[in-house]
């Protein structure tokens, strides 16, 4: 581990009764030093959790067949907002009229004014948004309704199933668009 070397030096005299002393000269052998490095690195490595992967909690609600066991909403606090392909939100307030006069458009870019300025005109209690994603919306879109869902502080929102009604709807807006 530990070398001495004591063949350097000599024992030369400068004067009458003067010795100088033997100059040794060490040499350290780190090779059990890197050993233990690894053995180190090894056992940290096997120790330690690996990071966990963030997962977004959803609390989710009894499933209620019962009218008397869903949560009431007031119509005025409701925001429904529809996801569909190529990224394309839309979105009502309130109850969908039968002539489509309240169904609106937008992005999601601009969906996030749109939660904040409903948030804002009705009481906390009230605030419900309902996110209804149809047969062509992506993983990816829902996932970013949840994540604004989580930013503007949306305690109260619920995924439900897209209706006949408000498909066709997304449908005539689609192909008016294009």
């Amino acid at each position: 581990m530990a070398e001495l070397d004591t063949s350097s030096g000599g024992g030369k005299h400068k004067g009458k009764g003067v010795k100088k002393a033997k100059k040794l000269s060490t040499r350290i052998d780190l090779t059990p030093m890197v050993d233990l490095g690894f053995l180190l690195i090894t056992f940290f490595i096997f120790t330690t959790t690996m990071s966990q992967p963030t997962a977004f909690k959803l609390n989710l609600p009894k499933d209620a067949n019962d009218v008397k066991d869903q949560t009431p909403t007031k119509q005025s606090g409701a925001l429904t907002i529809l996801l569909s392909k190529d990224n394309h939100v839309f979105y009502y307030e309130g109850i969908l009229d039968e002539a489509g006069k309240n169904f609106k458009s937008s992005s999601f870019k601009e969906i996030r004014g749109i939660i904040e300025n409903k948030k804002k005109s009705v009481d906390d209690k009230d605030f419900f948004v309902i996110i209804k994603p149809n047969d062509f919306c992506t993983y990816q879109n829902v996932i970013d309704i949840l994540d604004e869902m989580s930013i503007n502080v949306v305690k109260r929102y619920a995924l439900v199933d897209i209706s006949d009604g408000e498909n066709l709807l997304i449908n005539a807006t689609e192909k008016a668009s294009n």
